[in-house]
């Protein structure tokens, strides 16, 4: 009998790892940047390392967790978490460094992608609340890492800090040894025929590109808000990080409400609600020539976005039950993909035409997401094609 209230637990404690994970890099950037003497290129390149460890870890995680179960590739990505974090406080290594960065990435996309499936597995009903309750552990990790880092700065340094986590993430690796996680799904009939089918699924695909731009746009308003509001509005760089950290807050309580208050509100109007506060907020920044204004921009963004990856993982949770793993595999590359050409892109944009134009790309990508959404949420005639395809090839074998 598996105890579900555990195994969401056990998820959430690995979503706060991730969005701890996701940031740490960031936070303690201007110590790497000291210690290993690196200029911005450098730096950047290094940094570029993280997102295709995690590309990497998202394409491994689904296929494994269908056909071997959960527990052991969850229990091997916080190992491979504990060796980043280690090697990023101690190793003086350079290229040893980029190697640990790409195990970390490969752990912590693994550890995003198996604790929503796990969730999306156990939740019976209502799947996109529970997966945006899980999401509000992102959102504690991510804005907690600086604050613990800024908090205890002047007793412990940033990598005796980044140690401690790491120590922290491998007790969480042997607490999930002793978890017992759904089964794997090849006591259901896993074939590899079942997976060529999957990926031809159009409701699959609307799902996964729709999250293309949801997980692009999110990329560029981590990655450009602060450069934006101080070129544009000539803000002191605190003032900008703070208008940052105002937006991820607005997408955690926004999760928080939609795992509770909300949690009985249709996914379609859901969903459209969210992307008309995207739009409020995109004219919020647009217009908004003063810092206050620009900060009711970017939390009504993190409040519109909130819903997006829940909602749109629910629904393929609930679609593709029997490979979930699978699915959100395919979803998560997909989307991750889009967070790294479009954040490509709005450089190039930015070097030539200027920041400016930071606004329109938010509000093509917000175009795109609106085309997507009305496909997705459009009357379908054959709602659950992949199960009556398997019903009829189970007929046709009796």
């Amino acid at each position: 009998m598996l105890d579900k209230k555990l195994i969401f637990w056990a998820a959430c404690l690995g979503m706060l790892l991730f969005g701890i994970g996701l940031i740490t890099l960031g936070s303690i950037a201007p110590d790497l940047k000291t210690k290993f003497q690196l200029d911005e290129v450098s730096a950047g390149t290094l940094f570029s390392i993280l997102p295709f460890g995690i590309l990497i870890g998202s394409l491994i995680f689904g296929p494994v967790c269908d056909r071997f179960g959960y527990k052991a590739i969850m229990v091997i990505a916080c190992v491979a978490m504990f060796a980043g974090f280690e090697g990023i406080a101690k190793l003086t290594s350079l290229n040893l460094l980029k190697v640990c960065i790409l195990i970390f990435g490969a752990g912590a996309g693994i550890i995003n992608g198996a604790t929503n499936a796990v969730v999306a597995d156990i939740s019976k009903e209502s799947k996109g609340a529970d997966l945006s309750l899980l999401g509000v552990f992102f959102g504690v990790g991510a804005l907690g890492m600086p604050f613990v880092l800024g908090a205890l700065k002047n007793n412990f340094s940033s990598y005796q800090i980044v140690e401690v986590v790491g120590w922290l993430t491998l007790g969480v690796g042997l607490f999930y040894a002793f978890v017992k996680f759904p089964p794997s799904k090849k006591a259901i009939g896993f074939l590899q025929t079942r997976t060529n089918r999957l990926l031809k699924q159009n409701y699959l695909w609307l799902i996964a590109f729709f999250l293309f731009f949801e997980g692009s746009i999110e990329a560029i308003l981590n990655n450009w808000t602060t450069t934006y509001l101080t070129r544009q509005l000539l803000l002191a760089e605190n003032k900008a990080l703070y208008a940052l950290s105002l937006y991820v807050a607005g997408m955690t309580a926004m999760r928080l409400l939609i795992g509770s208050v909300f949690r009985s509100i249709k996914s379609s109007t859901l969903m459209f609600w969210s992307l008309s506060i995207v739009l409020t907020g995109i004219l919020f920044v647009y217009f908004g020539q003063s810092y206050y204004l620009s900060v009711v921009g970017l939390i009504l963004l993190g409040v519109g976005l909130a819903a997006g990856f829940p909602i749109m993982l629910g629904l393929a949770g609930g679609r593709y039950a029997a490979q979930s793993g699978t699915a959100f595999s395919l979803i998560f590359t997909i989307s991750l993909s889009g967070n790294m050409l479009v954040n490509y892109l709005m450089g190039l944009i930015a070097k030539n035409y200027g920041m400016g134009h930071f606004t329109s790309v938010l509000f093509t990508e917000l175009l795109f997401m609106l085309f997507f959404c009305f496909l997705i949420f459009r009357p379908q005639r054959n709602t659950n094609s992949e199960t009556e395809t398997i019903i009829k090839t189970k007929r046709a074998t009796i």
